[in-house]
């Protein structure tokens, strides 16, 4: 029987993303580090509105891209739950989201003068931070 896996996500005003983005990009990196397992149920759309305070249709949105994504499985009057694991983009696809996501790191980074040792200490870990608890 699938669980119900409350969403620890907070929402940040001073983010430059849209919060739909935020909610997103949060539960793609919960499932990716593996905080959320395939099978898990999400909160309905309602309960993740009222635990951020924010409108419903927000969260709709969110959900909505996640399944376009392959993220997520809608249940007919089940609910929302975290699909298994699958090839959710194509190479080329995926290829031009990492490209296009080094690009606009790179240009936050470089004007902050960091040495190439400095990113790759700082990126090594972060990869290392996310480790444990993507094979937890």
């Amino acid at each position: 029987m699938a669980r119900t896996r409350p969403l620890m996500i907070q929402i940040a005003t001073g983010d430059t993303r849209p919060i739909v983005r935020q909610i997103v990009d949060a539960v793609r990196m919960q499932i990716a580090t593996g905080e959320l397992q395939a099978g898990d149920q999400l909160p309905s759309v309602r309960g993740l509105a009222q635990q951020l305070t924010i409108n419903p249709n927000t969260v709709a949105k969110a959900y909505a891209e996640l399944t376009t994504e392959g993220w997520v499985d809608s249940r007919q009057g089940l609910g929302l739950f975290v699909a298994p694991p699958r090839q959710r983009l194509s190479e080329a696809e995926r290829e031009r989201r990492f490209d296009e996501a080094v690009q606009r790191f790179v240009n936050d980074v470089v004007p902050l003068d960091a040495t190439l040792e400095e990113v790759h200490e700082r990126m090594d870990a972060e990869f290392r931070a996310l480790a444990p608890r993507k094979t937890a």
